[in-house]
């Protein structure tokens, strides 16, 4: 059996966004993708828009200065949407992420259209940026 071309859509988007690779994510994300980043966190909102989603994306690898370390425990896609399943460490500040998390992706012609992060302690994430 071979894996949906949605699954393939986000390892070329997981490996972009790792490497900070702002042209490829260019090529993957709809000039008007919508990004939710849930919580009360400093990061958090809903960017409307490509421009307003990577300064979004770009704000994070500042703050973590270069700490953030994914890792992918598995993808689930079908013709519309595809979901990851996380588990990432960081540190900023003194404070220590540890967390696991899910990325979701609304997809339309072979880019991401909206997407989610959620994280499975929303209030210990907020806090970690605070």
């Amino acid at each position: 059996m071979t894996d949906h071309p949605n699954i393939a859509l986000f390892h070329r988007t997981f490996a972009a966004f790792t490497a900070g690779d702002m042209e490829s994510l260019a090529e993957l994300f709809h000039p008007d993708v919508v990004w939710h980043n849930p919580g009360q966190s400093p990061l958090a909102g809903e960017f409307h828009g490509r421009e307003a989603t990577f300064a979004a994306f770009q704000k994070e690898f500042q703050l973590l200065g270069g700490t953030y370390r994914p890792q992918l425990h598995d993808v689930l896609a079908n013709d519309k949407h595809t979901v990851a399943l996380l588990h990432a460490t960081a540190s900023r500040d003194g404070k220590e992420l540890d967390m696991d998390y899910v990325i979701v992706f609304h997809i339309r012609d072979g880019r991401i259209t909206e997407g989610w992060d959620l994280w499975s302690d929303q209030q210990a994430y907020d806090e970690f940026w605070s």
